[in-house]
């Protein structure tokens, strides 16, 4: 623990906290489908909806991945190729639903399938045009298949095998803060990150999904108090109560780490969810609050202005400014002067 004392005769004090997390994540059934036109150009539905998790990038990736398959030489021109579009409930019967971080995953894996499945019907013409031509390429094979009445669309329905119906998340992460003790205010001066994604889908995204979730749970951990009245009605009901994370909430040195942590059997091909379980790792910023107001009661106890327990108090959660600044024992700002004063007098 740190101590500080800055231009504005505010004392304050700086916790570190390190919090691992195994979180346990289910696939879930999913449908999807893959089609594709005469001009080479190809259309995916999937059950799920894009909400900015990146769902429709990953898909776009695992189609053209897996249509490569035909020709490896394909695969970065097919992204180019591919357009996702929102299904309804007439194209696609048991769409499953978007929730529980496995969507991605689930999604991916029915156009997967899909993708075999045409992989199946075109390769033997492309072996056959490879013998009249000396070389293919997609739109040839494409005009070759409509010509010669090959189905160029394929539905699937995923469904999770018992055995691979869950798989663990692992996750790590250390939070530096630094507690105003006059104003109780927090400020997150730096977070490390380390997450475990498996085989990554798709890095940027993931890296993005990381962050996000993070920040939501420092809004749970820190901010975002809800208050019923005596009769059970909410009445944190607008930004004037209820404090969501703002920018100013965000760490001001953030790092985050991917880990690429092998091959998965379990997993579409060894990836792992990263939607929700990072929110659990802003523990962190709680801990190393409750850290750092145990540090500043430590210095309380010193100076004689402290009368309970050093380390037993409770920190609520969220730990919001009147709360780390009640536990630190400087609840009035006049307690906090007749400190100073007795510190003048000796």
């Amino acid at each position: 623990m740190i101590e500080q004392f800055n231009q504005n005769n505010t004392w304050k004090k700086k916790g570190i906290s390190r919090v691992p997390i195994v979180y346990e994540v289910m696939q879930r059934p999913t449908s999807g489908k893959v089609s594709i036109l005469q001009d080479g150009s190809i259309v995916v539905e999937v059950g799920e909806i894009e909400i900015g998790q990146g769902l429709w990038t990953k898909v776009r990736q695992m189609t053209a991945y897996a249509l490569g398959l035909i020709d490896s030489s394909w695969a970065e021109d097919l992204v180019e190729k591919v357009r996702v579009i929102q299904a309804d409930t007439l194209s696609l019967v048991q769409a499953g639903f978007t929730a529980g971080s496995t969507t991605s995953e689930s999604s991916c894996e029915a156009v997967r399938l899909c993708c075999d499945v045409l992989v199946e019907r075109l390769t033997p013409l492309k072996k056959q045009l490879q013998e009249q031509n000396s070389s293919v390429d997609w739109p040839m094979l494409i005009r070759q298949a409509q010509t010669q009445s090959v189905n160029l669309a394929a539905n699937s329905y995923y469904v999770p095998e018992s055995g691979s119906m869950s798989y663990l998340n692992f996750g790590g992460a250390v939070s530096e803060v630094e507690i105003d003790i006059l104003t109780g205010e927090t400020a997150i001066l730096q977070s490390d990150i380390i997450y475990d994604c498996g085989q990554s889908l798709n890095p940027a995204v993931d890296l993005g999904q990381i962050e996000g979730a993070f920040v939501q749970g420092i809004g749970f951990f820190m901010h975002e108090e809800y208050l019923t009245n005596e009769d059970g009605l909410m009445v944190s009901n607008s930004t004037w109560k209820y404090k969501i994370p703002t920018i100013d909430t965000i760490p001001q040195n953030f790092n985050v780490h991917v880990l690429n942590s092998g091959h998965h059997q379990k997993c579409v091909l060894s990836s792992k969810a990263s939607g929700e379980p990072p929110l659990l790792l802003a523990a962190s910023v709680h801990c190393a609050t409750r850290a750092a107001v145990k540090a500043a009661r430590e210095q309380l106890k010193l100076w004689g202005k402290l009368d309970g327990s050093v380390s037993e108090f409770y920190l609520d959660i969220p730990a919001i400014i009147p709360v780390v600044k009640t536990q630190c024992g400087l609840d009035y700002v006049e307690k906090y002067l007749e400190s100073i004063l007795a510190q003048k007098s000796n």
